[in-house]
């Protein structure tokens, strides 16, 4: 009521210039707190804010978490050497080729090391792909095609951290194995990721075919580059393909020490599950590729601008892969094999069996929340109605000015989103 009376004081003004004027000076305040706050909240962070963040990283230097990019869908080919090993996982090992030609020198890594992606990744990664990993429904976002693609995308929002995102796109006339090698090969890739200004493979091992990459990423003139160290594995079941890749934190390569340009991201989580469909052609052949992709990562952007940009410029960056994945059958009919690409046959298999045992474990635990969640108590929520019903009368019995009662409101909101939590 405070709002309509303050406009209808204005609308009395005698003319329309005073009106005019009067509206300026009441609505101008607003717009430039709206855009200072913007700007502020844009180009300034203060030291204290890391904190957390650094300590939990400087705590964790012992061991390897890994995450991934929206554009590093990774894959690997079948393995020429097996042996199998405990809970049906077979490990695939074969010794690199004399032959291959290699620019990298990268390291091996140790076998205390290679623990950096492990089984554990493998289930939370094919929850996803069944949809029982807990978490909030989908929200489906564009669904768009080209004569030899299809592409949907979804997001969701968690309670805390980025915005996570899920796709499906379907390769007609392609393999797996194609499709694999063709987002695993980082020397192929700036032919179709412009953003991707270098690469480097700093270890990788020749057992289980997990590599340790630093990507440096440009971005756009109001940004600084970001850098991204990624460690990867890619585990097979008959031609199902699950890549699992995510950022490490606490890694200490002298070669990429952490500096403030270019800014090193630690949220970062690209994963996918490639596998042969049925085309869309209807003629029941599984001459098509789909890849289901789970990304999310935190650029140090305002999450809801972030969103903005995704939902902006998804179709148009999906859009350059199809053509980038034609270019890349063509060159590997001539016979090119590159480093990344043979490390992507090193894979470690698992039964279908075993890819089952995880979604009965997801079973187990969604029932037990359930239990948990029917015995809560439904008395949480009285607070919150006293709270803001008490509000609600000590504002209506204050004075009548706007900016009293706007703060007041806040004020309950606040607390009613405590009593929510509790």
């Amino acid at each position: 009521m405070a709002l309509v009376s303050i406009f209808l004081e204005i609308l009395r003004k005698p003319t329309a210039g005073d009106v005019l004027s009067e509206l300026i000076i009441f609505i101008a305040p607003l717009w430039v707190a709206v855009i200072v706050g913007v700007l502020v909240g844009w180009a300034w962070k203060p030291k204290w804010a890391n904190i957390g963040r650094e300590i939990s990283i400087d705590s964790s230097s012992t061991s390897f978490g890994f995450i991934s990019s929206l554009n590093s869908i990774k894959f690997q080919l079948p393995s020429c050497i097996s042996w199998t090993s405990y809970d049906g996982v077979q490990k695939d090992s074969f010794a690199l080729p004399p032959t291959l030609d290699s620019n990298s020198s990268s390291s091996q890594i140790s076998k205390g090391k290679t623990s950096f992606v492990t089984n554990e990744d493998l289930e939370h990664l094919c929850n996803l792909v069944e949809e029982k990993d807990g978490g909030p429904a989908w929200i489906h976002m564009i669904d768009c095609s080209t004569k030899t693609m299809y592409y949907q995308a979804w997001q969701r929002d968690l309670d805390a951290g980025p915005t996570e995102y899920r796709s499906r796109t379907v390769f007609e006339d392609a393999t797996p194995e194609m499709v694999r090698d063709f987002f695993w090969d980082d020397q192929f890739r700036p032919n179709w990721d412009k953003m991707l200004a270098s690469v480097a493979t700093m270890e990788e091992c020749p057992t289980t075919g997990t590599m340790v990459v630093h990507w440096l990423r440009k971005f756009p003139f109001f940004c600084s580059d970001r850098e991204y160290v990624i460690g990867r594995r890619i585990w097979e079941s008959g031609r199902s393909y699950y890549c699992v890749t995510k950022a490490i934190h606490g890694v200490p390569y002298a070669s990429v020490p952490r500096k403030n340009t270019p800014r090193r991201v630690d949220v970062y989580y690209s994963s996918w599950c490639i596998r042969a469909v049925e085309s869309r052609k209807g003629d029941g052949q599984l001459t098509a590729c789909e890849v289901l992709l789970f990304h999310h990562e935190d650029m140090g952007i305002p999450w809801k601008i972030a969103k903005l940009a995704v939902r902006q410029g998804m179709w148009g960056l999906v859009n350059k892969i199809d053509p980038g994945l034609r270019a890349y059958q063509k060159e590997r009919a001539s016979g090119v094999l590159s480093r990344c690409a043979f490390m992507a046959q090193i894979n470690t298999k698992v039964s279908a069996d075993y890819l089952r045992s995880f979604e009965s474990k997801s079973n187990d635990s969604s029932d037990l929340e359930t239990c948990f969640s029917s015995e809560k108590p439904s008395g949480n929520n009285i607070p919150k109605l006293l709270v803001v019903g008490g509000v609600i009368a000590l504002a209506c019995s204050l004075d009548r000015g706007l900016l009293t009662k706007t703060a007041i409101f806040g004020v309950a909101r606040k607390f009613a989103n405590i009593g929510r939590k509790l």
